[in-house]
């Protein structure tokens, strides 16, 4: 396949903070659907240990160097797919969870504002860069690694199943996360676009130190299906694999 024009039909994804966890699984699901797929990560020896690994299962994977709090790094993973041909799918996996959990009465500005830096500002500075791209793809989509922690309906009833213990660090990302995507939904409205949220569980990562009773490719699953959601499918959501989670 040349660098310049991809194959007729062939597909291309990015995947960010892929190389390991749920992105990984991400990368590998949508691998298998016959997807070329960007690895997007910072960490050169994982990332490229990850692409080797999908290389192995039969997954047509490429490296992209990506580091989404880092302008520079985020125009030239933009320049990398573009020289490749273009991108048709685009899925914001990379986050930290900070301190989780953090009690406001606690709360640590520098790791408020970290968690606010990857988990949605990198979302933004990610997206806004491949617009371009996804604006030519024929069947573009956009999937945000939302969670139910982020919900106001579940943090304002306390409900514990849907958000865990009081939380300022990571929580409010999410509810954040989730607001950002609306305003993209509206305002790409009639392009295709098809931008969605999804929740994949409590998995266990080392986002929570491996404490989820969910495996990756488990929480995986729901970002898989909603990357490859027909031209007719849905946006503006907020679901898990059980379906809607209310805003």
């Amino acid at each position: 396949m040349s660098t310049m024009e991809r194959m007729d039909g062939q597909k291309t994804a990015l995947v960010t903070g892929a190389n390991k966890g749920i992105g990984y699984e991400i990368a590998a699901g949508l691998g298998a659907r016959g997807f070329t797929v960007g690895v997007g990560a910072r960490d050169t020896g994982r990332r490229e240990e990850a692409v080797a690994r999908l290389r192995a299962a039969g997954v047509d994977a490429f490296g992209v160097p990506l580091d989404v709090t880092d302008d520079a790094s985020v125009t030239a993973a933009a320049a990398l797919l573009a020289e490749r041909g273009g991108l048709d799918v685009l899925v914001n996996n990379a986050a930290t969870a900070g301190a989780w959990p953090m009690p406001a009465t606690a709360a640590d500005i520098d790791v408020l504002r970290s968690g606010v830096e990857t988990n949605v500002y990198g979302v933004v500075r990610v997206t806004n860069a491949v617009l371009p791209l996804l604006r030519r793809s024929r069947s573009p989509r956009v999937v945000n690694l939302s969670s139910s922690v982020g919900s106001l309906t579940f943090q304002a009833t306390g409900r514990e199943d849907g958000t865990g213990p009081a939380d300022t660090a990571y929580s409010p990302t999410k509810t954040y996360l989730n607001a950002i995507t609306l305003q993209y939904v509206r305002e790409l409205a009639g392009t295709g676009i098809l931008i969605n949220n999804v929740c994949p569980g409590y998995v266990a990562t080392d986002l929570n130190g491996h404490a989820g009773h969910r495996t990756p490719r488990q929480g995986a699953a729901i970002a898989v299906e909603m990357a490859t959601i027909p031209d007719d499918g849905p946006t503006g959501t907020y679901v898990d694999e059980n379906g809607p989670i209310p805003w």
